[in-house]
């Protein structure tokens, strides 16, 4: 296993939508095992393959609810179903977000309150959870990356601006950038 790099905002990988899995052997296996690995040394809830280079639609996720119930897994090929979305005020701590592929930064986003994902397993088997709140969040999250669109992109103003400016000043928004969970700088 090993800790992989973590793509930043501007790679064309995460702006790019990822191709179906098709092989499901021991490749995908270890790449599996190193984005848990990732993740987890990261810290974070989830992580898609973009993230890691790979632009294939899987994500791996790892969150313990409130009742201390860990929801750990690896969807592949996902479909997320979506309940619409609330019009009321958003709530900018109760709905903040972040991404490791933006890291250190959070900004509120209007997520759907329920999903249903539709997935395969490891073992080519087909899944499928039916959630909400913070769990329904992640998938949403990671889900977006399969298709090329990170949290950021779907900010409005003024937390657009700020992501923005939050990019120009780190220099991101480029090809090529990269961090690895356990080091303190970013590596180009």
């Amino acid at each position: 296993m090993a800790v992989l790099p973590i793509r930043i905002s501007g790679d064309p990988v995460l702006h790019t939508p990822a191709a179906p899995v098709i092989d499901f052997d021991d490749t995908l296996r270890t790449l599996v095992s190193d984005m848990f690995e990732t993740m987890d040394a990261a810290p974070g809830v989830g992580l898609a393959a973009p993230q890691a280079g790979r632009p294939l639609r899987l994500f791996v996720y790892s969150w313990t609810d409130d009742d201390d119930v860990l929801h750990r897994g690896v969807a592949i090929n996902p479909v997320l179903w979506i309940t619409p979305t609330t019009t009321d005020e958003l709530d900018e701590d109760e709905e903040s977000e972040g991404c490791l592929s933006f890291p250190g930064e959070r900004f509120p986003l209007r997520r759907a309150e329920r999903v249903i994902l539709q997935a395969i397993d490891l073992d080519g088997e087909a899944f499928e959870v039916e959630t909400g709140g913070w769990l329904a969040r992640i998938f949403q999250h990671e889900y977006d990356h399969l298709n090329g669109v990170l949290y950021v992109d779907r900010l409005t103003h003024p937390h657009a601006k700020a992501a923005a400016k939050v990019s120009r000043k780190n220099s991101w928004g480029v090809p090529g950038l990269s961090w690895l969970p356990g080091r303190d700088h970013l590596e180009d």
